[in-house]
C-alpha cells in the first residue's frame, strides 16, 4: 500500500530519530534526507487512510496560494483555520490580550481594518509563487520595485507547454530577501516538474516536515497541484516524488504516533477534476471530487507555533 512507506518512516523516526530542541521549544525526533514516491496514474491520490484527512481544507489552501493572497481573512471565511495560529500568537504577544481563536477569527471576518492589521502573514507562499518581486534600474545604483512581479506559476505552465523537455520547470517560495517578513518561511519550498511519455511528474523538496500533522496536507496538495498543471498542459499525471530535509515528529505527538502506527492502511481513494477551467487560476473547490475514501477516525494533536 502506498501509505506503508509513510508509516514505516513514522515508526523509524519515533524509535530511532535524533532528539532535538527546535524553534518552537516543544522538541522533536528527526531524521535528515528522506524520499517517498507516489503513483498518480488512474486518478490515484495519496490521501492517508490510517486517519481522516480533511482534503477540502488542503484544497482550499492550495487555491488560496494560487491567488497570491497573504491574509487569512478569505481562509477563515471558508472555515479554514490552519494559518490562524501564527497571527493569533502575534496578536496575543503584542496586545497582551489572551483572546481565543474563535473570537479572533470573528474579528478578522467582520472588521476589515482589523484583518488588514492582524491577519496578514507577510509575503508567504502564494505571494512568491505568483508575484515574486521584480526590480528595474532607477539610476545611480538605485532600483525600483515594479507594481507587478513575476508569476512563476504562469511561467511554469508556459514552459511545460512549449518546452516540455526542459530541466527548468521549477518554482520556489524561498525568497531569501523576504524570509524575515514571513510569518513562517516556506516548508514546502521548491517544486520541479518532468514530462515523459505524455505524463507530468512532480518533485517536491520540503525543507522541514511535521510528519504527524503537516505531511498529510502537503502530500495531498502537491498531488492536486500536479493534476491541475497536467490538465492545463493536456498531459496525464505521472508520479509525485517527495523529498524531505528535516523530517520530524514532535515529542508531544506521542498519542498520535502510537495510535497511527498501530493501524493498517487500506483502500485506494481516487480524485477527479470535473472540468477544465481556462487557466490554472480559475479552479474552485467544486471542481474536485474524491471517491472511495474510507479512512479510519481522525487523530488530533497540537500544532507547534
Amino acid at each position: 500500500h502506498y501509505e506503508q512507506q509513510y508509516l514505516d518512516l513514522m515508526r523509524t523516526i519515533w524509535t530511532q530519530g535524533d532528539e532535538r530542541v527546535d524553534r518552537t521549544g516543544v522538541g522533536t525526533r528527526a531524521v535528515f534526507g528522506v524520499t517517498m514516491r507516489f503513483n498518480l496514474a488512474n486518478n490515484m491520490i495519496p490521501l492517508l487512510t490510517t486517519k481522516r484527512v480533511f482534503w477540502k481544507t488542503a484544497a482550499r489552501e492550495m487555491l488560496w496560494f494560487l491567488t497570491g493572497d497573504t491574509n487569512i481573512r478569505e481562509l477563515v471565511k471558508q472555515k479554514v483555520h490552519i494559518w490562524t495560529d501564527w497571527p493569533l500568537d502575534k496578536y496575543r504577544k503584542e496586545t497582551g490580550e489572551n483572546i481565543d481563536r474563535d473570537t479572533f477569527e470573528q474579528h478578522i471576518i467582520e472588521d476589515e481594518a482589523f484583518a488588514i492589521k492582524w491577519g496578514d502573514l507577510g509575503p508567504v507562499y502564494g505571494k512568491q509563487w505568483v508575484d515574486w518581486p521584480r526590480y528595474t534600474p532607477a539610476g545611480e545604483g538605485l532600483y525600483r520595485r515594479e507594481d507587478r512581479g513575476i508569476n512563476q506559476i504562469a511561467g511554469l505552465i508556459d514552459s511545460i507547454r512549449n518546452n516540455p523537455g526542459s530541466r527548468r520547470h521549477i518554482f520556489t517560495g524561498w525568497n531569501v530577501a523576504e524570509l524575515d517578513q514571513m510569518a513562517l518561511p516556506p516548508c514546502h519550498k521548491t517544486y520541479q516538474f518532468y514530462v515523459s511519455g505524455g505524463k507530468l511528474s512532480g518533485l517536491l523538496y520540503q525543507r522541514s516536515c511535521d510528519l504527524g500533522l503537516g505531511f498529510a496536507f502537503n502530500i495531498f496538495s502537491a498531488a492536486l497541484l500536479i493534476r491541475m498543471i497536467a490538465q492545463q498542459c493536456d498531459l496525464e499525471p505521472g508520479e509525485l516524488v517527495w523529498n524531505g530535509g528535516d523530517v520530524h515528529l514532535y515529542l508531544n505527538h506521542a498519542d498520535l504516533v502510537e495510535e497511527q502506527i498501530a493501524r493498517e492502511p487500506s483502500g485506494t481513494p481516487t480524485m477527479k477534476i470535473l472540468r477544465k477551467p481556462e487557466s490554472i487560476f480559475d479552479y474552485d473547490i467544486g471542481d474536485f471530487e474524491v471517491q472511495d475514501y474510507n479512512p479510519q477516525s481522525h487523530i488530533s494533536a497540537p500544532v507547534a507555533v
